[in-house]
């Protein structure tokens, strides 16, 4: 009779499964994901002269993808666990009777901490979905970024006690995040980019489990899905998708 594995058994045949899958490629890596860890370098750099080939198309370590991927297969193949903190947003938002196009952005608002970079977020963010949203989602994405620093009470909007404990409680903003909100005070979409910090659940519930498919409907009709498959099309945010999709690629 076999024998069950451990976790730890498991987690081993995997690495090995999929260091089999690689052959003997390099796994490319960027300059940032090094400087993450306070290093300047490229690691093996290109392999020159060490007889290998450098990972280039589909990650045989990662869940394939279809060949014209839409938002919701970059929500199940590419994003991280943690989307659940989008999801609840966004079904919050839904509670509280925001426009389906408001939904969305609370849906996508963190996007890029979810699936492509943590720094700048907002920013990175609003540039992924720009070409297949409507400008206020984009803008509201965007501007959260500086918003969810500053109270508002006029909508109880209060600076997040998550904040004070991550940051320190003598935490100061960047020069260009206060400018950034003084533009937006006086922006005609500043309510909207305000919502998503109102149903921006700073705490979520970990015993609430949300299914994405409670949004398919509102993705459909606000995400304008090109037909070619995000990262096929030609827009100016293509490129961010086919490295979501590919993101060890040399080049």
């Amino acid at each position: 009779m076999a024998t069950k594995q451990t976790l730890s058994e498991r987690a081993d045949a995997l690495e090995e499964q999929q260091m089999k899958a690689l052959g003997d490629r390099i796994v490319g890596k960027s300059l940032l994901y090094y400087l993450s860890d306070g290093e300047q370098s490229l690691g093996e750099g290109f392999g020159v002269g060490t007889g290998r080939q450098m990972l280039m198309g589909e990650d045989p370590r990662l869940p394939a993808m279809p060949e014209k991927p839409n938002l919701i297969d970059f929500f199940r193949l590419r994003f991280a666990p943690s989307q659940q903190h989008l999801l609840q947003s966004a079904n919050l938002a839904q509670k509280n009777g925001l426009p389906e196009k408001m939904v969305l952005a609370c849906l996508l608002h963190d996007i890029a901490v979810t699936g492509f970079i943590r720094s700048d977020h907002g920013y990175w963010g609003a540039q992924l979905i720009e070409p297949y949203v409507d400008e206020e989602v984009s803008w509201a994405i965007r501007m959260h970024q500086c918003m969810r620093f500053f109270p508002d009470e006029s909508v109880n909007y209060a600076y997040p006690e998550n904040y004070t404990r991550m940051f320190g409680a003598d935490y100061q903003v960047e020069p260009y995040i206060a400018a950034e909100y003084e533009r937006a005070k006086n922006h005609k979409w500043y309510m909207s980019g305000r919502m998503i910090c109102v149903n921006d659940l700073y705490s979520f519930d970990h015993n609430i489990v949300i299914e994405l498919g409670q949004f398919e409907d509102v993705i459909g009709r606000h995400f304008k899905q090109p037909e070619e498959g995000l990262g096929n099309d030609n827009t100016p945010a293509s490129h961010m998708w086919r490295t979501l999709r590919r993101p060890c690629n040399a080049l």
